[in-house]
């Protein structure tokens, strides 16, 4: 089955999350503006990589310190791409706009006559947007009833399947175990079973409204959470990180990411990723610590590899040694003042660094 096959290759690589954006926080807002402009250093003349363009506020506050900057603004979403389409009329021959996913990356880099080695700084920030979140339509939301779809790239794939059309065919362990990775759900199993029950009862899970409905039922209505805030979260909050996550095959994504980021970064070129989930600060963690080999993360820590293992010195300097300096010794996050203006930004964690090999 095509959705199995998608599955063992999603969860193949890691055993991680992603973050919930709240479809109430503060549109458009950069998370981390001063903090991003003070690590990457902008220049006039240099060239960046706005890996995830949104609404473009990296990018407006590049070209504010560095009026004659150049800029590739990548985003895989349509409505992104028309922003940075937008944005490129204003600052013509400095924008570049590219529709596609970091895996599409390099064969867009080449139309554009870009190679590796030749970028001096590229900005992450994860996840998905306020602006997704906004439209009821694109199925983001569990606030907003629209049809159940969560891809990032709309239509523009159009192979890839809706969260709908997933529902409608997964099996219940593959669910299961979607939720449980994907969204740390503990009530995974019995989320499941309900959705897979609910096959035999109504026709299809068509709209976000009945997903939110049917997991609420499922694991009682009176099912208290908290988000990191602590205000009341609906009970359907990680069904539906796990199941966008799924949808966009975000980690791997980011993983792939993180290798191009080396690849194309010049020597003394600069990186500043921000996630909002702990487990997608896991993937920019090993990669920027050396515990990556052959572009796949180490799923365990070092320490905790089995002693019966043994490796020649080439595989373990490859593992050991780092290609990045990191910029901060601690994880950066937001002051007090940005959570209480962008209640977004509240689980943010940026992480800064030089490629130095």
């Amino acid at each position: 089955m095509v959705i199995i096959g998608r599955i063992s290759s999603r969860l193949g690589l890691f055993k991680i999350g992603l973050r919930w954006c709240s479809a109430a926080a503060a549109p458009h807002v950069p998370v981390m503006a001063a903090e991003t402009i003070k690590h990457l250093k902008p220049q006039d003349g240099e060239l960046y990589i706005d890996m995830t363009f949104g609404a473009g506020g990296h990018t407006r506050e590049i070209l504010k310190v560095a009026p004659n900057a150049k800029i590739v603004a990548l985003d895989r979403d349509p409505v992104a791409h028309e922003m940075a389409v937008s944005l490129a009329e204003k600052y013509p021959n400095q924008i570049y706009p590219i529709l596609g996913r970091f895996s599409e990356l390099p064969q867009k880099l080449k139309e554009l006559d870009s190679h590796q080695r030749s970028i001096d700084g590229i900005i992450f920030d994860f996840g998905c947007s306020s602006m997704q979140f906004d439209e009821g339509e694109r199925g983001f939301a569990i606030s907003k009833d629209g049809p159940l779809d969560m891809r990032m790239d709309k239509d523009r794939d159009p192979d890839a399947l809706t969260a709908a059309e997933i529902l409608a065919k997964i099996d219940e362990a593959d669910l299961a175990r979607i939720l449980k990775v994907y969204g740390e759900e503990k009530y995974a199993k019995k989320i499941a079973r309900s959705i897979i029950e609910a096959r035999f009862s109504m026709t299809r899970l068509a709209t976000t409204k009945q997903l939110a409905e049917l997991v609420k039922a499922s694991v009682g209505g009176d099912t208290f959470r908290l988000d990191k805030l602590q205000r009341p979260s609906h009970p359907a909050t990680k069904t539906f990180q796990a199941l966008r996550i799924f949808v966009n095959n975000e980690l791997n994504e980011i993983n792939y990411g993180m290798v191009l980021s080396q690849l194309y970064l010049k020597i003394g070129g600069r990186m500043i990723a921000i996630t909002f989930h702990s487990l997608e600060d896991t993937i920019v963690k090993r990669h920027l610590m050396g515990n990556v080999l052959d572009g796949v993360v180490n799923e365990l820590p070092l320490k905790y590899s089995s002693h019966t293992i043994s490796h020649g010195r080439d595989v373990m300097e490859a593992v050991m040694t780092s290609d990045w300096r990191q910029l901060t010794k601690q994880v950066v996050v937001p002051s007090f003042d940005e959570v209480e203006e962008n209640p977004r930004s509240r689980s943010a964690k940026l992480r800064a660094a030089i490629r130095v090999r």
